[in-house]
């Protein structure tokens, strides 16, 4: 028997539905785990990696074909879009593989199944504790407070360019009733340079206001 065909050659028997039911399941179980690993989780998100591609299984196995059943269940599934919040990336990634492993288990591609989810959730976990996609070394984000008298547009230049090898500014905008000025600009500090001896010349401009400099914080890993 070719290990790539499908288990489900004479249709849907008890023996088959078995068969699909416990590698969907311990496929599932396999994802979760791999998503335990590397993230922020819930309980009941673990719960629903390890059980949907069973689920998603038997609605293929079910539909079997039948084209109105399958439009019916497409509308079905497209409800639960407007009854869940915005996940992030990797928790719409995982939810995605899961509904995969389940269409191809409701297909009877075992086989299939198996090492597509071993290839992704390998793929996966590499991409994640690598340096795939962070912030460059040395990248922060500068925010500096002036009155509103100072002329903000090349005061700063001849200090940043000797502790930055590029900087850009990204936002300007006032405060306290327009009396203030609030820059924030993005750097990129060069190799060995003091932190606190770029701030100390920088409050010998802006007049000893307020500045931080720190890390680049992204909102959510959302899609």
């Amino acid at each position: 028997m070719d290990i790539f065909g499908t288990v489900l050659t004479n249709g849907v028997t008890g023996g088959t539905f078995f068969l699909c039911t416990l590698v969907s399941i311990g496929i599932g179980f396999f994802i979760a785990c791999i998503y335990n690993l590397r993230n922020h989780y819930s309980k009941s998100f673990l719960i629903t990696l390890a059980l949907l591609p069973a689920i998603v299984q038997m609605v293929i196995m079910l539909v079997n074909g039948n084209v109105g059943a399958g439009v019916a269940v497409a509308g079905a599934f497209s409800l639960v879009r407007f009854r869940s919040a915005a996940g992030s990336g990797q928790e719409i990634t995982s939810i995605f593989l899961t509904m995969a492993v389940g269409l191809a288990t409701g297909m009877g591609y075992l086989t299939i199944a198996v090492l597509f989810a071993a290839i992704i959730a390998l793929v996966n976990l590499l991409l994640t504790v690598s340096r795939f996609g962070e912030a460059g070394p040395g990248r922060q984000i500068l925010k500096i407070t002036i009155p509103e008298g100072l002329d903000y547009e090349d005061v700063f230049t001849e200090i940043l360019g000797r502790y930055t090898s590029r900087f850009s500014l990204q936002e300007v905008r006032t405060s306290s009733m327009g009396s203030l000025y609030k820059l924030t600009y993005e750097i990129f500090l060069r190799q060995e340079v003091s932190v606190r001896e770029m701030i100390d010349e920088l409050r010998t401009r802006n007049g000893n206001l307020e500045i931080s400099c720190s890390r680049p914080v992204t909102q959510s890993d959302a899609l």
